[in-house]
């Protein structure tokens, strides 16, 4: 059998679907997408026309649910995997009915993602099935393949199981501020280990088995994903967050990585006006920074052990935030302490820390030799990466502050990045056409971070009945329509099938090798999955209304429109 990977060539134009895994529901879905609902899924969008489905990072997250705050940089995040006994083999059909029907699991299943209940019941079938694994139950060539799989992730699976299970030790807090001292680095947490009494010391071995047999449970599946996107002829792309948790397993196994002292973000933008901070001072992630020359000491192993393994499951690769690669925007204060510097003047906020405020990392962009600096250091790091990715496998996410040598750069080592039509203007400020797209890029009209395209073209229909806002509103829509070729649209107007069927086609009459349509763009839906800076529970809970087996009746027309927009485009 041919792979997906094998007949990927950008001289094929692809189409493809964005979508967070969380917000799919499938046939047998508890409250959240999952593995096997992102296997439904492939199968729908391959039957419509699609040949990408493009997610959202899926490493183990922080307790704020955000796919981007991760703490490994290669374990999965257990709440992704199914717990159906077809796919978690150690837990039988009787006992999986018998734990399931003590919780709401028709309530789960509706409305927003629920993460707490959701992740409690994942963890109760979990544990059965490691019960079960560990009994007479399970079998001996399970077994053999557990400890094959123990063996061969050991650089990272052993760190990380441990530093798993003191997060379960101190009662699930991920904070190893707040943990006692001797679990605070791995030196001294085994020599507390070692101290301890047979019975206490077995209990946490157990724990520590047990993260581990979830992580096989995960590589297992995930691989099994692979493969079925392979016999589709569907391809897969993965996510790379540009940082990791301040609280992660990999900063508490080599914190020598790391920078400690700041935190990574980015700068103000006037797209964000989402928060008085933000729009003030800029994003503040929290994420360390990485200390490029202690990696670099070792030929960046930690950088290639985790491309090597997102590479074993996913056939493309978005590099989040790759102007980070070159220089960074950071804080020198974390994001708790936001609400401290909201008021302050530069004068001011520089009394409390230092003298020091956000910037850029290694170095502003303020002199040449600066900017050659930022060049050659980003130069460096994505020939790396391109080492163990191969060539037209990594997708550069290059929005934001550009500086004038990331996407030569780029473009220079065969590496796509982004197109998002709205932002891509030429020298006179006029957009730039879709047929005059590089081909080695990917283009889109939104990402996770973004409204969808239809909440963009109603907040500006809705602007448009305003005198002092109609004439550069309209004049936006009108511009939208001729890079979709459909200047023959009279604006202001409302958002019709006629502006949904032009904004589909358009994007994917384009000249780059991927056109990916967020999944709310495809089903012309409000939604949004994430509001950058807000504040609240509510991001990342969202979920498209209707199960996979529904959507031809509730997205007939939408789904018809996609179809033929992806035949006449030629991206079939």
């Amino acid at each position: 059998m041919t792979s997906t990977a094998s007949t990927l060539s950008p001289e094929q134009k692809i189409g493809g679907i964005l979508t967070p895994l969380s917000a799919i529901r499938g046939a047998n879905d508890i409250g959240i997408g999952d593995t096997e609902t992102l296997v439904e899924l492939a199968a729908w969008a391959s039957e419509k026309g699609f040949r990408l489905i493009q997610i959202l990072p899926v490493n183990e997250t922080g307790s704020d649910h955000s796919p981007y705050n991760i703490i490994s940089s290669i374990a999965y995040e257990p709440v992704t995997l199914s717990v159906s006994p077809q796919w978690l083999p150690d837990v039988a059909e009787k006992d999986f009915v018998r734990v399931t029907e003590k919780h709401d699991v028709a309530a789960l299943r509706e409305g927003p993602v629920r993460y707490g209940a959701v992740k409690a019941l994942k963890r109760e079938l979990l544990a059965l099935g490691y019960k079960n694994f560990r009994s007479a139950k399970g079998s001996r060539a399970r077994l053999a393949e557990f400890e094959a799989f123990q063996q061969a992730e050991s650089e990272w699976l052993e760190p990380y199981a441990f530093f798993r299970a003191l997060i379960a030790w101190n009662n699930n807090d991920e904070v190893t501020s707040n943990w006692p001292e001797e679990h605070r680095s791995p030196k001294a947490a085994r020599e507390w280990l070692a101290a301890l009494d047979e019975k206490q010391a077995e209990l946490f071995h157990e724990k520590v088995d047990f993260f581990s047999y979830v992580q096989w449970v995960a590589h297992s599946q995930w691989r099994a994903v692979r493969a079925e996107f392979d016999k589709l002829g569907m391809a897969l792309m993965g996510d790379i967050p540009v940082g990791v948790s301040l609280y992660s397993a990999d900063v508490w196994a080599e914190p020598e990585n790391f920078d400690l002292q700041r935190s990574s973000g980015a700068p103000p933008e006037k797209v964000f006006k989402t928060d008085p901070f933000t729009e003030k001072w800029g994003q503040n992630w929290g994420f360390p920074l990485y200390n490029w020359q202690a990696m670099a000491r070792d030929n960046f192993s930690w950088w290639r052990r985790r491309l090597e393994a997102a590479r074993s499951v996913f056939h493309l690769l978005r590099v989040d935030h790759a102007l980070g690669f070159f220089r960074i925007y950071s804080f020198p204060w974390r994001p708790q302490d936001n609400s401290r510097f909201l008021d302050l003047t530069p004068e001011q906020a520089k009394e409390i820390t230092g003298g020091q405020l956000p910037g850029f990392v290694p170095f502003d962009d303020s002199t040449p030799e600066n900017r050659e600096y930022n060049r050659r250091q980003g130069e460096m790091l994505f020939r790396m990466i391109l080492e163990e990715t191969g060539p037209h496998r990594l997708i550069a996410e290059d929005l934001g502050e550009l500086s004038p040598y990331v996407r030569p750069t780029l473009e220079a080592l065969d590496i796509p990045g982004f197109k998002i039509p709205q932002w891509e203007r030429g020298g006179n400020g006029a957009m730039i056409f879709g047929a005059d797209y590089a081909r080695l890029s990917l283009a889109t009209f939104a990402t996770h971070d973004h409204p969808p395209v239809r909440q963009f073209w109603e907040d500006w229909n809705e602007a448009a009945n305003k005198p002092e806002s109609r004439e550069r509103v309209v004049a936006e829509m009108r511009e939208l329509l001729e890079f979709c070729g459909r200047a023959d649209i009279e604006v202001p107007c409302a958002y019709t099938p006629e502006i949904h069927d032009a904004l589909i086609k358009g994007l994917f009459a384009c000249n780059s090798w991927l056109a990916v349509h967020q999944i709310t763009d495809v089903f012309a839906l409000r939604e949004r999955f994430n509001v950058p800076g807000a504040v609240g529970d509510q991001n990342w809970t969202c979920r498209v209304p209707g199960f996979i087996k529904d959507w031809a009746k509730l997205f007939k027309n939408e789904i018809q429109t996609t179809s033929a927009a992806l035949q006449s485009t030629g991206r079939i």
